[in-house]
């Protein structure tokens, strides 16, 4: 399992992966999902995946071939929009799930891939994209600002609470990893080293960020936290009796004690 996510936001755009990948509990691993085909100056552009890792692994063979090979006229460094390369994305999706399909099915092995694209091209507003395992794809708007695949379950109240279009870019990085945290404690196919990629808007100079488990930031982030949480937790009002609520077993002769 995994979990990436990405934040668009009116300064820029965060985005975050995991890189732990387990094939049963004793096989675990560390695969880097989180790939950059920026070019300098012209294109921040970058990849996150998720799902069955030959599948995904595989697609980006594909998309690194064209642009080694440049035989096809269609690459990530030539197509003029995120749109149209999010279009050419999912073609290789479908390419590749359409050659191993059959074998993955028979030995009932899961082929499903997400990819997140996030990144801004020269003279276009930066952006982010969903794209699914069946080459469809869904963009992040301003009313919904972020983009979760993997393990989204717990890193998304996070990002419900506390995340807009309007937040800045240091509190998004923030949102971003702690939604993280949220999933590994949780969820321990999730885990570090985390790749956390910076991006203002019209830079076209993101900032890439590998935080490991024992980086002294991300051990004082994950406590303060969790002391943050623990204090509002015993800090929250009394619930008050009233109609059918009472909060004290003294009160109910007939209730049942343990």
């Amino acid at each position: 399992m995994t979990y990436c996510l990405g934040l668009l936001m009116r300064e820029g755009l965060i985005l975050a992966a995991d890189s732990r990948t387990n094939a049963g509990m004793d096989y675990v691993s560390s695969y880097r999902k989180l790939f950059d085909f920026s070019v300098e100056g012209n294109r921040v552009l970058f990849l996150l995946t998720s799902g069955n890792l030959s599948v995904s692994q595989s697609v980006l063979n594909l998309l690194e071939q064209d642009l080694r090979l440049g035989e096809n006229e269609d690459s990530l460094h030539t197509l003029p929009t995120l749109f149209s390369i999010c279009r050419y994305i999912g073609q290789k999706i479908r390419a590749v799930e359409e050659r191993d399909r059959e074998s993955l099915e028979r030995d009932k092995i899961d082929f499903r891939v997400s990819f997140i694209v996030g990144g801004q091209l020269k003279g276009r507003a930066p952006a982010l994209f969903l794209v699914y395992t069946q080459g469809n794809f869904i963009q992040a708007t301003e009313e919904t600002p972020f983009l979760q695949i993997g393990e989204t379950k717990y890193g998304k109240p996070i990002l419900d609470r506390a995340f807009n279009f309007e937040t800045s870019l240091r509190q998004a990085a923030m949102c971003a990893l702690l939604s993280m945290d949220s999933t590994m404690i949780s969820n321990l196919s999730v885990g570090a080293p985390i790749d956390l990629i910076f991006y203002p808007r019209d830079s076209f100079k993101p900032t890439h960020r590998r935080l490991n488990e024992n980086e002294p930031f991300w051990i004082e982030m994950r406590k303060a936290w969790q002391q943050s949480l623990q204090s509002a937790f015993e800090n929250l009002p009394e619930l008050p009796d009233g109609p059918g609520i009472s909060c004290s077993l003294v009160d109910q002769p007939n209730a049942r004690r343990f």
